[in-house]
């Protein structure tokens, strides 16, 4: 039987409730549907990649999806976290910084994400502390029930007004157990009971081991921690078994009777070759048919519409799998024994691999290794170089070293934020003369300080509070490199996250030697886009911005798509030989991509 509580009149606490569910402006209980993913086992299984890949299927059904991740740290953002412990800081438009799934959710769904999609307990706490002392609860002693998983509901609430979606999907970050995300799964439970149950799919990612003495799978781990889901009042719809290979029967048997969940709704969900081909295997699972009917959304299907869609997203796989031309690019950075440190420029390279037929090899070179003896020897094989973004001195002469070396061999590069910075120094160094020129980041009391903070920055004071974040607009000097990547647009926007700029002082005397600044802010004094003719080099970039960013699957981003193009060319390959791609499923973009989920 529908149960569902009377939201009209509880938005605060009085003495005749205990009930705490704030609702903002415009909401109206049942409209919005809710997909719940928790991770059971382990951290890493993929909540994140399922989640966005399941909204796609949604999404291509012709329902409007909005996403959240909830994180259980009290940083209130991302920026201040070590790749090394976390991955890579993905940066969004409107200049939040937060996990790297939401990058995966962007690219996914192809939508731009705002501060509304992201939330830490850091931000959670801060606002129920901001209310309590503007006295908005009412004289009550403020607690973990109802007032802090009430902060929660109303964020999701205010998610679901924003977007208009017709179903938010909630990642909980971490994994069931941990004591950092419980309130958020106690908020969940009260929401589903406030909302009703068929407002409500809860999904659990689980992990089947396969101990190497035995050599098969085992399921005692992925019961125990669901019934930690269970004990929490939580009982999911549908299981997801994570695994290597394929989940067998009778570990799936196994699972849905320890869990009460009918066995075909545990599913598995095994490795494979692309991220890009979880939807498909959702599909074939026929897990979006659970969901929809579980949310009572059958009828919502536009067949019309997931038919053209699958279709789209099957010629991209077809194209992946199938590429001819190897390349590889060397990715040159200090994180290099961390993957997820740069996700984003590994999925921005495939998808630029993808609409030109090229299969893209990664080389991951560690700058700290590099010398001036060793970078011929450790380079050589490489048909493009990318060396990425960064801070610190660690790893700064090899880097340089590298940047030299594929300047002067004509080896196709692209620099992205720190690497920017580095190729303007050894410019300096190298062409201009400037011996000691180096950044007062690695050195402040450096001679020539070519990259600089800028006056107005140095006024701001703080780890982070000084940074230049999210998405700004870059005007295009004409008959330019990146115009032409660009397809002859005079402005694009990119997101950037840096403190440091190539200081303005030294711009004529760059300019003299013939480096080109093709990219600068319409408002101020910002090198934004630095390149290298093509009499003097085929294809020789760096933005002090994040491209990777802002690269989507059907719509690759142009400055990836010139350092594949330019390494095809390098390796030998003749453009003519790439073969006819689908002109309006890679068409590069230069914006940011569609308008904020939020707006």
């Amino acid at each position: 039987m529908k149960r569902k509580t009377d939201l009209t009149s509880v938005g605060h606490v009085t003495e005749e409730t205990e009930f705490f569910t704030p609702m903002p402006a415009g909401y109206e209980p049942g409209k919005t549907k809710y997909v719940v993913v928790f991770g059971t086992v382990m951290s890493g299984l993929g909540k994140g990649i399922f989640s966005s890949s399941l909204a796609k299927v949604l999404q291509d059904k012709g329902l409007t999806v909005a996403p959240i991740k909830l994180e259980g740290y009290f940083n209130r953002d991302s920026g201040t976290l070590n790749p090394f412990r976390h991955g890579e800081v993905y940066v969004l438009d409107d200049g939040m910084e937060c996990d790297m799934d939401l990058g995966t959710y962007e690219r996914m769904l192809d939508q731009n994400l705002s501060h509304l999609n992201f939330t830490t307990s850091g931000q959670i706490f801060s606002s129920v502390l901001d209310k309590e002392r503007e006295g908005k609860y009412l004289g009550r002693d403020v607690q973990m029930i109802p007032h802090v998983t009430g902060e929660v509901k109303l964020r999701l609430r205010e998610l679901a007004v924003a977007t208009q979606a017709n179903v938010v999907f909630v990642e909980i970050g971490g994994t069931v157990g941990d004591v950092e995300n419980a309130y958020y799964i106690e908020a969940v439970r009260e929401m589903s009971f406030e909302e009703g149950p068929s407002n409500f799919a809860f999904v659990a990612l689980t992990y089947i081991v396969v101990p190497q003495v035995l050599g098969e799978q085992k399921s005692k781990p992925a019961q125990l921690n669901l019934k930690l889901l269970n004990a929490a009042g939580i009982h999911p719809h549908i299981i997801a078994c994570r695994a290597s290979a394929p989940v067998s029967k009778k570990v799936r048997e196994k699972i849905a009777l320890f869990a009460n969940v009918p066995m075909d709704h545990v599913f598995s969900m095994h490795d494979c070759d692309s991220v890009y081909v979880i939807p498909e295997m959702l599909r074939g699972a026929g897990i979006d048919a659970v969901v929809m009917n579980q949310l009572n959304l059958t009828e919502r299907t536009d067949v019309a519409s997931e038919e053209a869609a699958r279709a789209t997203w099957s010629a991209y796989i077809t194209r992946f799998r199938e590429a001819k031309h190897p390349i590889t690019v060397g990715i040159i950075g200090k994180y290099t024994s961390v993957r997820d440190s740069y996700a984003s420029i590994i999925q921005a390279l495939e998808h630029a691999g993808a609409s030109l037929d090229a299969k893209v090899r990664l080389d991951w070179i560690d700058s700290s290794d590099l010398t001036d003896e060793n970078v011929v020897e450790r380079l050589e094989h490489l048909h493009g170089v990318i060396v990425p973004g960064g801070f610190g001195l660690r790893g700064v002469d090899g880097k340089i070293a590298c940047v030299k070396h594929v300047r002067e061999n004509r080896v196709p590069y692209l620099g992205l934020c720190y690497g920017m910075q580095i190729a303007v120094i050894e410019y300096a160094r190298n062409v201009c003369g400037l011996t000691d020129a180096t950044s007062t980041e690695i050195e402040p009391d450096t001679p020539y300080p070519v990259i600089d903070l800028l006056p107005e920055q140095k006024k701001i004071e703080g780890l982070g509070g000084n940074m230049r974040l999210g998405g700004f607009d870059v005007q295009l000097s004409p008959d330019t490199m990146i115009a032409e990547v660009c397809g002859g647009a005079d402005r694009i926007r990119l997101r950037f996250r840096h403190r440091y700029e190539v200081n303005p002082d030294y711009i004529e005397t760059f300019e003299s030697k013939g480096l080109v600044f093709s990219g600068r802010s319409p408002d101020y004094p910002i090198m934004q886009v630095m390149e290298l003719p093509k009499k003097a080099h085929p294809f020789f970039m760096a933005t002090q911005a994040h491209p990777e960013f802002t690269s989507r699957p059907l719509h690759p981003q142009p400055m990836f798509v010139g350092l594949v193009r330019a390494a095809l060319q390098f390796s030998g390959v003749s453009i003519d030989d790439r073969g006819e791609q689908d002109p309006i499923a890679t068409e590069p973009t230069c914006s940011a991509g569609p308008a904020p989920a939020s707006m």
